[in-house]
C-alpha cells in the first residue's frame, strides 16, 4: 500500500481536499440539509412515512413506471431486483465487468441461490446480442434456468448506446427473460445523451437508480418497476434488513437531489473533459476520455512514477484512488478552480523529475 493511501487509512485530516476517488464522497449542501426542516415523518415499515411515499411516487413518474421502493444502498436495490425476478436455481446473465457481477459480493448467489453467467463486453461496456443469446440455456434439467439479463448504464462513466441496450432488451424479452438495469449513474446518461429518463428506461422491467453519487444525497437508492415487482421487492427488502423507520429524514435529501441536482451534472461532465484535456498535454500519461464519457477520467501513469506522484498530489490535498489506469471522478464537490489546481499539480511533478 502506498504511503499516501496509508495516510488516508489512518484518517489523516486534509484541509478542503480535492477528492477524486468517487462521486460517492459528495456532501449535502446547506440547502439540501435545510430540506428536512419540515419533513412529515412516519414509520416506513408501516408505509406511513409521507416523505418516502412522495419520493417513491416522484421517481416512478420520472421513469414512467408504476412504482418504486426506497433502499439504503444500490447494492441492496440491485440484489432485491434480481431476487424478485429469479428463484433459487435460476440464472442471471451479467456483463463480466459490470458492477453487479464484480463489486456486489455475489450476493444473489450467496443469499438467493441464483447463478451468475458472466458475458464478455467491449472495453466501453457494450454487449453483443449474439453473445447474450448464446448463453440462454436450453430447457434441459442439466442446466440452470436463465431468467434475467442485467445491463448497466453508465459503465465506467461511459454512456451506453441506447439502440444497443434496447436491442438487447428486446432479444431477451423474446426469449422470456426479464431485464434489469443498474442505472446508478443513469442521470449522467440522461444529461449526456439528451434522452428523457423514460426513453432511457422504457425497455427495462426494473431499474436501480442512485441518489448518493452525482446527485449529492448522503444515502439512498430506488428500485423502479411495475407494481407486482415492487410488491415482491418490499417483502425481500424486509428480509434483507432494509426496512427502515422514520427514514423520511433521508428521503427528503433524495427528493431535493432529484429536483435540484440533475441538470448540474453537466458541470461535472465539463470539468472531466477539461481535466482530460489538461492532462493529455503530459506525454508521460495515457488519458482515456472519449465522446461517450461523462464524469470520469482514466489516467495511466508509468509504474516508476505512481508512488511518488501519488504522494505529490496527496501533499497538495488531492486524493486519488491509484494511477494504474486510475479513475478520477468529477462531482459537485469539485469546482473548475479545483480542476485547474490539479492540472498544475500534475504538471509541477513532471516538470521537476
Amino acid at each position: 500500500m502506498s504511503q499516501y493511501k496509508k495516510n488516508i487509512s489512518n484518517q489523516e485530516k486534509l484541509e478542503s481536499p480535492i477528492d477524486f476517488r468517487s462521486d460517492t464522497v459528495t456532501l449535502p449542501s446547506n440547502e439540501m440539509l435545510a430540506s428536512i426542516n419540515n419533513t412529515k415523518l412516519g414509520d416506513d415499515v408501516y408505509q406511513e412515512d409521507i416523505e418516502v411515499i412522495e419520493l417513491q411516487e416522484y421517481a416512478a413518474n420520472l421513469l414512467g413506471k408504476e412504482a418504486s421502493l426506497f433502499f439504503p444502498s444500490g447494492t441492496q436495490s440491485n440484489l432485491t431486483a434480481m431476487l424478485a425476478h429469479c428463484q433459487r436455481g435460476d440464472e442471471v446473465l451479467i456483463g463480466r465487468h459490470y458492477h453487479t457481477n464484480v463489486y456486489e459480493a455475489r450476493g444473489v448467489s450467496v443469499l438467493g441461490g441464483v447463478g451468475i453467467c458472466p458475458i464478455d463486453t467491449s472495453a466501453s461496456g457494450s454487449m453483443k446480442v449474439s453473445d447474450m443469446l448464446s448463453q440462454i440455456k436450453d430447457n434441459d434439467p442439466h442446466y440452470a434456468v436463465t431468467k434475467l439479463l442485467c445491463l448497466e448504464n453508465t459503465f465506467s462513466g461511459k454512456v451506453q448506446p441506447q439502440q444497443e441496450l434496447d436491442a438487447l432488451a428486446k432479444a431477451a424479452h423474446s426469449k422470456g427473460l426479464k431485464v434489469h438495469l443498474d442505472g446508478a449513474r443513469l442521470f449522467n446518461a440522461h444529461i449526456h445523451s439528451g434522452l428523457t429518463l423514460k426513453a432511457l428506461t422504457e425497455s427495462f422491467d426494473s431499474i436501480s437508480i442512485c441518489l448518493s453519487k452525482g446527485l449529492g444525497a448522503p444515502i439512498g437508492s430506488l428500485l423502479v418497476s411495475d407494481q407486482a415487482t415492487i410488491n415482491k421487492a418490499l417483502r425481500l427488502r424486509k428480509m434483507l434488513g432494509g426496512g427502515m423507520r422514520q427514514v423520511g429524514v433521508i428521503a427528503a435529501y433524495g427528493m431535493y437531489a432529484l429536483k435540484n441536482n440533475v441538470k448540474r451534472l453537466q458541470e461535472d461532465h465539463d470539468n472531466a473533459k477539461y481535466l482530460a484535456s489538461g492532462l493529455s498535454s503530459l506525454s508521460e500519461l495515457t488519458i482515456d476520455y472519449g465522446e461517450n464519457q461523462t464524469n470520469m477520467v482514466f489516467v495511466d501513469c508509468p509504474e516508476q512514477h505512481r508512488e511518488s506522484l501519488g504522494k505529490h498530489l496527496f501533499d497538495r490535498n488531492i486524493i486519488i484512488s491509484n494511477l494504474d489506469r486510475g479513475r478520477l471522478v468529477c462531482h459537485l464537490g469539485i469546482s473548475k478552480e479545483d480542476i485547474l489546481a490539479v492540472i498544475d499539480a500534475f504538471k509541477d511533478y513532471f516538470k521537476n523529475i
